[in-house]
């Protein structure tokens, strides 16, 4: 009788990151991950900001469990300063408090928020954001987190346009594979 050791999960798929081989081992070993640990696997690169939080939204939560590069780039501070703040750190006098009940409205019901707010960098400077937040949810239906996609916008010259849509434009695009995905998934689309 002929054994032949086990083949890992890397060596079958061959040439692929380290990130990705560890996420595969991963599920090889244990057999399951949450949206939140696929989120860690594979969102840290990403150009799009990505944050998750707790699901506690009463202040003075969330809390930012987790924040890729990318959302530290936007909001112009280092990733340890921002792991176990509120995002409401990035709030100020030009954030519109009823865009902000809007989003507590619908986080509250367990539903999509998709809108625009004014925030503030770590140097004070402040910038407008279009934000796709979504409850992550547990197999029983329980909100474990929330994932919120961000990126900067500015507002369209020209004629007034009849929705938020048409009013912001990105400012960087992005071609990276999480982009494309995100993209199929709906994310920042208007409904």
């Amino acid at each position: 009788m002929l054994f032949l050791r086990q083949a890992s999960i890397c060596e079958v798929f061959g040439s692929i990151s380290d990130d990705v081989c560890a996420l595969l081992a991963w599920v090889q070993r244990y057999g399951y991950m949450t949206a939140f640990e696929l989120i860690r696997a594979f969102a840290h690169d990403a150009t799009v900001a990505i944050v998750v939080t707790d699901p506690m939204i009463e202040p003075p939560g969330p809390t930012i469990l987790y924040a890729n590069v990318g959302f530290g780039r936007l909001v112009g501070r280092e990733l340890d300063d921002i792991v176990g703040l509120s995002p409401r750190f990035m709030q100020g006098n030009e954030t519109r408090r009823e865009t902000l009940e809007t989003f507590h409205r619908a986080l509250a019901a367990g539903e999509r928020f998709h809108g625009y707010l004014t925030n503030y960098r770590g140097d004070g400077t402040k910038y407008r954001v279009e934000i796709d937040c979504r409850p992550l949810r547990a197999a029983d239906g329980r909100i474990e987190n929330f994932v919120s996609f961000e990126r900067e916008v500015i507002r369209r010259l020209g004629r007034p346009a009849g929705s938020a849509a048409g009013r912001y434009e990105t400012i960087g695009v992005s071609n990276d594979a999480l982009t494309g995905a995100l993209s199929a998934l709906g994310v920042f689309k208007h409904t």
